[in-house]
Parts: structure tokens; C-alpha cells; sequence
């Protein structure tokens, strides 16, 4: 990983906020600005990336034995759903999935980067404290929606990387508001971001 500058994950502690839509969204458009991107896939149980950017074939190898990252929308990409098939369960223990991304993280062929995205699964476990400790993480990105449910999660990943001492870069909120004839609806709450970030001091 020394060929790359910084690595920023993208976590929540809970799923369904949009962690995946976020990290693309970044990824493809850290791009647009001319940095050479990567967009790692790390949720092993529930991986999302291979749908986002419509790849649906398997990686190809390199000489040096070394998985070959796909190249689309300007970014690198690479997944455990890129290696098997979308509606194969992975029945692993944490252990097992550890060492699966460690595995992916020194066999792909990544080159040069500006900026690593790892899009992190949901909770505060194997994954992502392995990730804290092995790798120099330059900042965390936090995704969450408005209501409370989904910010007592947040609170605990916030906390869970001021433990490992991972920056906290700023909370992104998800489904705001339901927009109908030009009239917003906060159908799951209002602000519950930036509530969270003026408690957090994030401001």
C-alpha cells in the first residue's frame, strides 16, 4: 500500500444509509478533480460496489500473480463480488473474512493512487479495527439518514474511530427529506446530522 497517499473509509455502524452510494459518489468524483482514485469494496458479507458501477465479470491476473483492479467511470475498483457469484452466501467466521481482506488488500495491483475509498460493512468489528490497525487510515467519512435508530449506530462508530485515533472528516446524511410538487417531506426526522456534528464539535 505504500504507492498510496491516503486512504479514506467510509463506515456508518449500521446498514441501509447508503454507505455504497456514498463511496462511489466520492470515488467517481475525487476523479472528476484528476486524482487517481481506488474504491475498495470491504464488506464481504454484503458487498454493493460490483452493482453500483455494473460490473458483473470476474478480474483478470497479472504476471506478477496480482489481481488486476477494474477500470470504469475513471476509477479503480475491486470487490469480493467481483471473485464470486452475486447470490452465493459467504458462510465465514470473522477470522475468515480478516484475512480475506488483508488478502485483497496486498494482491491487488492498485498502482499509484491519490486516494484509496474503502467502502467498510456495517458495525464496529473484525473489519473495521483490522483495517485501523494495519493500514494508515488518513480519515473517516461517517454516512447516516436523520432519525434517531440510525444515529445511536453512528455515534458508536464515531466512537469506535476516536478509539483508533482515525480522523473523522464529516457525517454525510442520507434521505434528508421526500420531495412531492416542490414541497419537502422529512418523513424520518430533520437535521439528525447536523445535530450529531454540532454534539460532535464536528462544526
Amino acid at each position: 500500500m505504500k504507492n498510496i497517499k491516503n486512504i479514506i473509509v467510509v463506515g456508518s455502524g449500521k446498514g441501509g444509509v447508503g454507505k455504497s452510494t456514498v463511496s462511489t459518489n466520492l470515488a467517481i468524483c475525487l476523479s472528476q478533480k484528476k486524482f487517481k482514485v481506488g474504491l475498495l469494496d470491504a464488506d464481504i458479507y454484503g458487498p454493493s460496489i460490483p452493482r453500483m458501477l455494473k460490473i458483473d465479470e470476474k478480474p483478470e491476473i497479472s504476471k506478477e500473480k496480482k489481481i488486476l483492479p477494474f477500470e470504469k467511470y475513471g476509477i479503480k475498483s475491486m470487490s469480493i463480488g467481483n471473485l464470486i457469484d452475486e447470490e452465493k452466501p459467504i458462510i465465514w467466521r470473522g477470522a475468515m473474512v480478516v484475512r480475506a481482506l488483508n488478502q485483497m488488500l496486498t494482491d491487488i495491483a492498485w498502482g499509484e493512487l491519490d486516494f484509496l475509498i474503502i467502502d467498510l460493512p456495517p458495525g464496529t468489528g473484525d473489519i473495521q479495527l483490522s483495517l485501523a490497525q494495519s493500514l494508515s487510515i488518513s480519515g473517516a467519512v461517517v454516512v447516516t439518514t436523520p432519525q434517531d435508530i440510525s444515529l445511536i449506530d453512528v455515534r458508536k462508530a464515531i466512537n469506535m474511530f476516536k478509539k483508533v485515533n482515525v480522523p473523522i472528516l464529516g457525517i454525510v446524511q442520507n434521505m434528508s427529506y421526500l420531495e412531492s410538487n416542490g414541497s419537502k417531506n422529512y418523513i424520518f426526522g430533520k437535521d439528525g446530522a447536523l445535530k450529531e456534528s454540532e454534539k460532535q464539535k464536528f462544526q
